[in-house]
């Protein structure tokens, strides 16, 4: 007799909010979670204006049949940074999909950093990942997101399975940027010019803050490679008279190449959109 065995299943929510206290200091006054998913102490090596978190999931990895739910709130006058202490593993889906939903939501004058590693998508995974951002007029915000499909040194990269990216950006209670897309393992698109080219790597930064001007914009995109390793363009998009949204597209063949990209322009834009300057995370780099 064959006994068939079941993985375990993950349901976990986490609800964190950052306030600005009357010192000056912004501070994680909100951390509710259930399940295996939870946030550090958190950090100031900025100062105490701006508290940084690590977001943990203790199982390592997303796995067929798990369901992730995150939500954010800074409000006014606080600035919180958010990272992960390593790229997010999404396993085999045995048949059953694994979902991850990230609301992230921004007060007026209020700043986020929303700084995750890379996620990985091993074979056969049924991965899906949507991200909604929320910003009141006068908020300030820079995120990234980015995937790897399979294993940069296997043949192919990414021989089955199937992930569904969705991203929206509500500025002032409008919609201003969405997209949703599904990429199969063996869809021709991953292969096309138009589409992912051969990478196996696919990354997108985006930034809210004072609409930046021409000179920046031309330094910005001037700074982005185009290689047969390595590709990036970005543009830019008016939100109202003073505010954009600027998105940058990358593709790449190794993991590193591509987070030392985003580094880059995160360290461009950060300034420009933010108003604070930015040094790599200590933790970026253990």
């Amino acid at each position: 007799m064959s006994v068939v065995m079941e993985t375990e299943q993950w349901t976990a929510d986490l609800a964190l909010a950052f306030s600005r206290q009357s010192t000056g200091r912004s501070a994680l006054t909100r951390n509710i979670h259930s399940g295996p998913l939870l946030v550090q102490k958190p950090l100031y090596p900025e100062g105490p204006a701006v508290c940084h978190a690590t977001l943990l999931h203790p199982p390592s990895g997303i796995a067929g049949g798990d369901e992730l739910n995150i939500a954010v709130t800074v409000h006014e006058a606080a600035h919180a940074v958010l990272t992960t202490p390593g790229a997010t593993r999404w396993y085999k889906a045995n048949g059953k999909p694994a979902n991850q939903t990230v609301t992230l939501s921004v007060e007026a004058t209020a700043r986020l950093d929303w700084l995750p590693l890379e996620n990985l998508i091993f074979e056969q995974a049924q991965a899906s990942n949507d991200t909604h951002i929320h910003l009141s007029a006068g908020a300030q915000a820079i995120g990234w997101d980015s995937y790897q499909l399979g294993s940069v040194a296997a043949q192919g990269h990414w021989l089955a399975g199937r992930i569904s990216i969705h991203s929206s950006l509500h500025y002032d209670g409008k919609l201003v940027w969405t997209e949703a897309g599904q990429v199969d393992a063996q869809h021709p698109i991953r292969h096309r010019g138009p589409g992912l080219a051969g990478f196996p790597i696919m990354a997108t930064v985006w930034s809210v803050g004072p609409a930046i001007g021409t000179d920046h914009m031309e330094r910005l995109t001037g700074s982005l490679p185009w290689t047969d390793s390595l590709r990036a363009g970005a543009s830019q998009m008016s939100l109202d008279a003073s505010t954009s949204l600027i998105v940058v597209r990358l593709l790449g063949t190794h993991a590193e190449a591509v987070r030392h990209l985003m580094i880059a322009c995160w360290q461009q834009l950060r300034p420009l959109h933010l108003g604070v300057a930015a040094r790599p995370l200590r933790l970026w780099s253990t």
